[in-house]
């Protein structure tokens, strides 16, 4: 699964300036499905992705401030693979918790490579990491790697596929990209076909994409080499629309100015078809009346939170939880038994932004889908097959359809609103992450802002707080340490004095010129707590910390 990558960065899917042969190899190889759609941005579409639940019921529903992890009964994809018997391994990017009970190592992967975050270079990744040589989360240990990010994914992908395959063991293999997402970071070779071309907005992202193309070339090449690839089921897909592929007129929105969009309205973080229709190309080549023919389209109504059910229906596999799923099994469009597959409705919810409260509100930035129609914040509707661009407003036209459409809605919201705002914890106490580590990524931040997302925010205080939200798993002793840097840094604090609160006990210290960290030891109660802190500034200004370390040192 790309990142950031839309429907229209793709040459077998339109774009006359991509070069993307290896995907165009898989598209004409492949079923595709041309109205498949997932959510606005990164978080959400892996929450669902990996549940099988619309992302309004897991808890991550955001790319930050607290909104980016499952709920705790939520069950993965990876567990349901792992409990059925098959090894799991993720490579790439999470984006779903970067601290227990949340890391893709606690959420049912086997095998972990991963960088923290939404983004290489962001505010919890591994410090000084520039896409190239980098520092990568292994199994719980840092360790560095040498090469291009989306190459050490592959590569190391590939290594453990290989392995599992000379065991025989059945696999569950997740490689999802940083690529093409943001900073735009790429070797020359990649870049260059695509500069000085005043229809190509980006040349870096289009490398990026280049790049991702060669890598899966080589990993279709070696299931050829490895002869597995006729027991393989292979997807690729992408988290959202486009990020930088287009440019358009004034907001995510919008038309297309420059760049190519296969006809549609909007980018990444719109609710418009160009922010959540993406490829998702479905290969497994039909050998003895095992697998799917290749080479034709499904055109009806499709989401990433199908997949789930889809793999339990295809390996047999069976899910222990009551949470009902969201998604339906897409086998009978696989197998073209479209008679098996009634008409539906989808509902998206964009719920982010910088200026939006985080208190979730009904009706905002919102999309109910069906093969038909699209009608967005329950004023505006599209007859979509006739206008792909959603140019042509034909909500007065259609009365009745708008009136069922918004009933669709209204009954949606008051079934997921509790969940979506039951906030989700970090836990401490447990062995299984101590110290717990936490960023401001994790910060609970209400009404409105955001923390700082990437480390060169980190290298100001800039007067935005919030608060972590605990789950103190044993009674004890805690050391709590604060920073403004990660401590590897090595970085003093820019400020005169620190201040914390957690469990009813409040600490305030003043801070010498050269010190990294403070720390108070605090006696907690099990149960759920706030962890609340603020470095200031010699004119006042009053930041939350952005590193924080949660030690228990015994009972």
């Amino acid at each position: 699964m790309a990142d950031d990558l839309g429907y229209g960065d793709l040459a077998c899917l339109g774009n006359p300036h991509i070069q993307t042969p290896n995907l165009d190899r898989l598209y004409y190889e492949s079923v595709r499905l041309t109205d498949y759609h997932v959510s606005h941005f990164c978080t959400p579409t892996r929450a669902s992705l990996m549940t099988g639940r619309n992302a309004s019921r897991t808890g991550a529903w955001r790319t930050t401030s607290g909104r980016t992890m499952l709920h705790t009964d939520e069950v993965t994809m990876a567990e349901v693979f792992r409990d059925n018997g098959y090894a799991t391994g993720i490579f790439g990017k999470w984006h779903l918790g970067d601290s227990y009970p949340h890391r893709p190592q606690d959420r049912g992967f086997e095998e972990s490579l991963w960088h923290r975050c939404g983004g290489v270079t962001q505010i919890s990744d591994y410090w000084g990491n520039d896409y190239f040589d980098d520092n990568y989360e292994y199994n719980g240990e840092y360790k560095q790697f040498e090469g291009y990010c989306t190459d050490v994914w592959f590569k190391n992908a590939l290594g453990w596929i290989k392995e599992k395959s000379d065991e025989g063991a059945p696999f569950f293999c997740y490689i999802p990209t940083n690529a093409p997402h943001g900073p735009f970071i790429v070797a020359e070779e990649y870049a260059a076909p695509y500069r000085n071309n005043p229809d190509i907005p980006n040349p870096e992202f289009f490398g990026m994409i280049t790049n991702l193309d060669e890598n899966v070339g080589k990993l279709r090449q070696k299931l050829e080499e490895w002869e597995i690839t006729k027991d393989t089921l292979l997807i690729f897909t992408t988290d959202n629309g486009t990020s930088a592929g287009i440019k358009t007129t004034g907001n995510p929105d919008g038309w297309p100015t420059v760049g190519y969009n296969a006809g549609m309205r909007g980018k990444k973080a719109s609710i418009y078809d160009g922010g959540h229709r993406v490829p998702c190309f479905v290969s497994w080549p039909k050998v003895d009346g095992e697998g799917i023919s290749g080479g034709w389209d499904v055109g009806q109504l499709t989401a990433h939170y199908d997949w789930l059910p889809t793999f339990m229906e295809l390996c047999g596999l069976k899910r222990k939880t009551g949470l009902p799923l969201d998604g339906r099994s897409l086998v009978p469009l696989l197998k073209d038994d479209n008679e098996r597959w009634p008409e539906r409705s989808m509902i998206r919810q964009y719920q982010g932004g910088v200026f939006f409260r985080f208190a979730p509100e009904p009706w905002r930035e919102t999309v109910v889908m069906t093969e038909r129609w699209r009608l967005v914040n329950g004023v505006e509707l599209y007859k979509i097959q006739g206008d792909p661009a959603q140019r042509n407003d034909v909500s007065s036209r259609h009365p009745d359809v708008v009136k069922k459409l918004r009933s669709e809605y209204i009954e949606w919201w008051f079934e997921v609103e509790p969940r979506l705002k039951l906030p989700v914890r970090n836990h401490a106490g447990n062995t299984a992450e101590n110290p717990l580590i936490l960023t401001a990524q994790e910060w609970y931040i209400r009404p409105f802002g955001n923390p700082a997302t990437n480390q060169r925010h980190v290298k100001s205080l800039d007067g935005v707080e919030g608060a972590w939200l605990l789950n103190i798993e044993r009674s004890g002793s805690y050391k709590i340490t604060l920073s403004q840097f990660p401590l590897e840094a090595l970085q003093p604090i820019q400020a005169e004095k620190a201040w914390m609160r957690i469990g009813g006990i409040t600490g305030e210290s003043g801070l010498s010129e050269r010190q990294e960290s403070i720390s108070l030891q605090v006696e907690l109660e099990m149960g759920a707590t706030e962890l609340e802190t603020a470095f200031i500034d010699e004119e006042g200004v009053s930041t939350s910390a952005y590193f924080a370390a949660v030690e228990f040192l015994g009972e």
